[in-house]
């Protein structure tokens, strides 16, 4: 795949963002064509209006000839600091996603590498994501590993 070109999103793309990030929800999660994400999509848009502007998330698209091939997000936050993090920093990678007729040209790994520079700017040591099977091995070659030491409290929806 040639001429990957990765660009920051901002708020003036608040529609695009959220027209991908529907479209990586649906996927992810399973969603028929008849779950209605209006709700999600109102909570997800205060979100962005929110984080963007005050530097907590950032946002990204993958560009191939002109067109979006794909995107990615990292939210970034404070956690008391401790001997394997000392600033506290942390990155949060979400909503890697590349379209699936161009999938394995490396379009997922570009938007990675372009957010883990992106932490690695401000300083921040400690960067984890959750993964879909599918994605795995992408993450496994950047250099992520399992994490064996976390639990998670599954929530419930209403």
């Amino acid at each position: 795949m040639q001429n990957i070109i990765i660009k920051k999103a901002g708020v003036e793309q608040l529609n695009l963002l959220l027209e991908w990030r529907m479209m990586v929800l649906r996927e992810v999660f399973s969603l028929p064509e008849s779950y209605d994400t209006g709700r999600l999509r109102e909570s997800c848009k205060a979100y962005y209006e929110k984080e963007l502007a005050a530097g907590g998330h950032v946002a990204c698209f993958a560009w191939v000839d002109g067109l979006i091939a794909g995107c990615g997000g990292m939210c970034l936050y404070d956690e008391i600091p401790s001997p394997e993090n000392p600033s506290g920093k942390c990155a949060y990678l979400m909503n890697i996603y590349t379209l699936p007729e161009l999938r394995r040209h490396e379009i997922g790994r570009c938007i990675v590498d372009w957010l883990v520079a992106r932490a690695r700017e401000r300083g921040i040591v400690k960067i984890y994501l959750e993964s879909t099977r599918a994605g795995r091995r992408l993450y496994h070659d950047v250099g992520f590993r399992n994490m064996s030491d976390m639990l998670k409290l599954p929530g419930l929806l209403a």
